[in-house]
């Protein structure tokens, strides 16, 4: 056993779990300092892209209800366009990356360093949804008045075939009463007594 503790080197450091602590908590700090500065340059650059966007914007139509058209701040700040799309910067802090969630889901649609190509895209985007509204809008009025007016066919339908069935009706029931009385009269005569 004396072997053993000949071999057995003395620690002289003392460890201390507030020294630790401390050290941890530092580095917590050091590190939340840099994500709040990372996310603030992220959320000024969707700034920048939203200031480009502002004309754009403003030429909505009032009653389109389906854009967000704002940044929501978070782990990673994002300019939310609609309900599926949005931008977020990319991982070197200067990339542009427009996103779509789709049903096979998420797509990029454009990443770029260049603020111009995207709120370029951006626009275009904007305006193929407002016409697909537009053209959603337009299908259902035509949609409803082409049942409307079939609604309306069926009923001047209606009252134009009534007058041929009961035409149909009353010629049958004389032919019918027509050959009850042929009937009578024909056993009479062929009968005679």
């Amino acid at each position: 056993m004396s072997e053993m503790q000949d071999n057995v080197v003395p620690h002289t450091r003392m460890r201390s779990l507030r020294d630790a602590i401390r050290k941890v908590q530092l580095g917590e700090v050091e590190r939340s300092d840099v994500v709040v500065e990372l996310q603030e340059t992220e959320r000024a650059r969707l700034d920048m892209l939203a200031d480009e966007l502002k004309d754009v914007f403003r030429e909505i139509p009032e009653d389109d209800d389906q854009f967000s058209l704002q940044i929501i701040s978070g782990s990673t700040p994002r300019l939310w366009i609609d309900a599926t799309s949005h931008v977020a910067v990319g991982g070197d802090r200067r990339t542009y990356r427009f996103l779509k969630d789709t049903r096979l889901g998420r797509v990029v649609i454009l990443e770029t360093a260049n603020i111009d190509d995207m709120a370029d895209c951006l626009t275009e985007y904007i305006a193929e949804r407002v016409l697909e509204r537009e053209k959603a809008l337009e299908g259902d009025w035509l949609n409803n008045r082409l049942r409307q007016v079939a609604l309306d066919s069926k009923v001047v339908r209606v009252k134009e075939s009534r007058t041929p069935w009961m035409a149909v009706a009353g010629a049958f029931g004389i032919g019918l009463a027509a050959g009850v009385i042929g009937l009578i009269v024909f056993a009479w005569f062929a009968n005679p007594l």
